[in-house]
């Protein structure tokens, strides 16, 4: 199921952005330790890009799957004869 893999997912990045953290403040100011923690943040950033679209195709789709079994519910009533709010 997507939102199993979705909030499997996003613990992933969550824990991966807490180790970056960690190592963000351990850092010392050498250039090559910088810049391997800059593109591990571009990579966590991207990841969480991605998660977030997913999950933003996800909601629009469940929307619209919602509207179309509002529309049938309320042809369905109108069939039996029953008055639609």
């Amino acid at each position: 199921m997507r939102g199993e893999r979705s909030h499997t997912a996003g613990e992933a990045l969550l824990l991966r952005l807490q180790r970056l953290i960690a190592r963000a403040r351990a850092a010392g100011r050498e250039r090559g330790e910088l810049l391997a923690l800059l593109d591990d943040i571009e990579t966590a950033r991207r990841g969480l890009i991605r998660e977030s679209k997913a999950i933003e195709d996800e909601t629009r789709q469940t929307s619209v799957r919602t509207t179309a079994i509002g529309a049938y519910l309320r042809g369905a009533q109108i069939g039996r004869g029953r008055r639609h709010n």
